[in-house]
């Protein structure tokens, strides 16, 4: 099962998906439950690289509500950033005052190894005592992997020398194994405004998006095809499904959305990422995911030549209207091109503009 909130109300929507998705069936109130945001970098989360606070915000409010009282939030930033210094500067240490939930830095935390096949893992003891993790990753691109999102985030549950043999490694395969040893009990993924070049933020792409669900892998195989790849161009995800991590989705996993209606209008156009490709579409107001998975879908297709030549339309302006050209999204269904869905996945805009 996967929920899917958008809107502007962060706080509101972390809460409201979880409350209307399955983790009832897996969470109990005598738990005690770590929560693992991106905090990557010291940097505000509307540069696309960390988790927001008010996303934490809201599981904090949904799990006190439902009764958990043995919180805490871990971290451990990447090699080279204080993830005490990325807890202030992301906001964090507000939470702790505001909740008094302890912020644990899994740099300074104690670790044992483990094994998965041929790989042996030192993994953080917080991360692996916790009875229920909740996985809150920023769903953005990453310049080794193409992207991260729920598996790759629980890398801030090793310590830093195993993160820099995670490169050495190859990082795919040692990712999967990863996750086969770290059981996440659920993932929220902070789809607000992911970076679209690089993990450390910079360039964010507006979709003002919550994603909630049990399964690491399964939410990363979705998320891959928003961003405009197949699973199977992601290795960690391909590797993870052979090792037994989860199942791609596909038609039959349930999806619910809340409050699509209020899918935000926003000027994301000015966006630095954004204004590369402005030329190339017609916009009239169009809604923030939509929009996002098209803007992913033609930076994926950079450097490829465009099988299908002329403007793009886009946004709810083009209701009823047809003419030449390229639609995109139910609103502008009618052009003689059109790629459907609200919002269309970046793979389907791939499949249909690129060869």
């Amino acid at each position: 099962m996967i929920v899917i909130a958008y809107g502007g109300e962060i706080a509101k929507n972390a809460y409201d998906a979880l409350a209307s998705s399955d983790i009832a069936l897996y969470l109990d109130t005598g738990m005690a439950v770590s929560i693992k945001p991106n905090l990557v970098v010291a940097c505000p989360a509307s540069d696309g690289a960390t988790t927001h606070p008010e996303v934490i915000e809201g599981i904090i409010m949904f799990l006190k509500d439902f009764g958990v009282k043995n919180l805490k939030i871990i971290e451990s930033s990447w090699v080279g950033e204080r993830t005490k210094r990325a807890f202030k500067y992301c906001g964090y240490e507000e939470l702790k005052r505001k909740y008094g939930i302890p912020l644990i830095d899994l740099k300074d935390d104690g670790y044992s190894s483990y094994r998965y096949g041929e790989y042996e893992i030192a993994i953080c003891d917080e991360a692996m005592s916790a009875d229920f993790l909740i996985n809150v990753p920023v769903l953005k691109a990453h310049c080794q992997t193409r992207m991260t999102c729920c598996m790759k985030n629980l890398k801030g549950c090793v310590p830093d020398a195993e993160k820099r043999r995670f490169h050495t490694l190859g990082i795919h395969k040692p990712v999967a194994a990863l996750n086969m040893l770290v059981k996440t009990g659920y993932c929220v993924i902070d789809g607000i405004c992911g970076d679209l070049s690089h993990e450390e933020g910079g360039a964010p792409v507006t979709a003002d998006r919550i994603i909630v669900g049990r399964n690491p892998l399964l939410l990363d195989s979705y998320c891959a095809e928003l961003l405009g790849y197949r699973p199977d161009e992601i290795g960690y995800i391909q590797y993870g499904k052979a090792y037994g991590v989860g199942e791609y989705y596909n038609s039959e996993t349930p999806l619910v959305e809340l409050n699509p209606q209020v899918k935000p209008v926003l000027d994301i156009k000015r966006n630095r990422v954004s204004e590369i490709y402005k030329r190339l579409i017609n916009e009239d107001a169009a809604c923030s995911a939509c929009y996002s998975s098209l803007i992913y879908a033609l930076r994926r297709l950079d450097g490829r030549k465009r099988r299908v030549e002329g403007k793009i339309h886009i946004g709810q302006g083009y209701k009823g209207k047809s003419g030449d050209g390229i639609g995109i999204g139910n609103c502008a269904m009618g052009f003689d091109i059109c790629v459907p869905g609200c919002p269309p996945k970046a793979t389907d805009i791939v499949a249909a503009l690129g060869r």
